[in-house]
């Protein structure tokens, strides 16, 4: 691989340190739905997946049925909170500003949630207008489907295999690797857990960093790995 020709930021937990917050919303409301679960929990298991899919998967799981309420109520104690206490991921504007390549961001937050929590931490014009809302773009599939990824490269005329992923989830990972991009792992985030560079790695991520000022490093030195997608 030579240089890479577009750089794909994931948002909630690589940008922005919204996972934790998400999820200790999420544990109080299964927890008062009878659904008994911790925040890290949460993280570990679903971080990179929607609310709704994060439902099913508790449902099947657990076999007790979950009111669809939880999704608006959900909805709008996350965006109160987000609203008050998001903030970016320590090193995150200056390492995208440091970056020579292209770059997007895709994510399974809608468009609305994306451009309060990029507001508020001052990232949006950093990105804007290349913001892709999973569940808004082209398919209209998340992740881990790949088709968000796949879409961004379209958009930039690249081919995925000269785009790089940076990805803090199983879950964004699985979609990045069946897109036949490269990942880097991301574990920064104040929802990291024991292990969580690890389950990257399993998941495909070629190497991980916790802190964005290696980013670039990284980057530059992946373009000279030859390591087969």
């Amino acid at each position: 691989m030579t240089a890479p020709q577009l750089i794909i930021f994931d948002c909630d937990g690589v940008l922005v340190d919204s996972e934790i917050i998400a999820a200790r919303v999420e544990s109080e409301l299964l927890t008062d739905a009878g659904y008994a679960i911790e925040p890290d929990e949460i993280a570990e298991r679903f971080s990179g997946l929607t609310w709704p899919n994060i439902l099913m998967m508790v449902e099947r799981e657990a076999g007790i049925p979950l009111s669809a309420s939880l999704i608006d109520k959900s909805d709008r104690i996350l965006d109160e909170r987000l609203a008050n206490e998001v903030e970016a991921i320590e090193g995150i504007g200056q390492a995208v500003s440091a970056l020579r390549y292209p770059k997007c961001i895709c994510s399974n937050s809608s468009s609305r949630r994306l451009e309060l929590m990029l507001k508020r931490t001052g990232l949006y014009d950093l990105f804007e207008p290349n913001i892709f809302p999973a569940g808004e773009v082209g398919t209209k599939k998340g992740k881990p489907a790949p088709d968000v990824f796949l879409y961004a490269a379209e958009k930039f005329s690249v081919d995925p295999k000269n785009v790089i992923v940076l990805e803090d989830s199983v879950h964004g990972i699985h979609g990045a690797r069946a897109a036949g991009m490269r990942v880097i792992g991301f574990t920064g985030g104040a929802h990291t857990y024991p292990g969580h560079a690890d389950r990257l790695t399993e998941a495909g991520a070629e190497t991980v960093i916790s802190r964005h000022q290696d980013l670039r490093a990284v980057i530059e030195a992946m373009s000279v790995w030859s390591e087969a997608i």
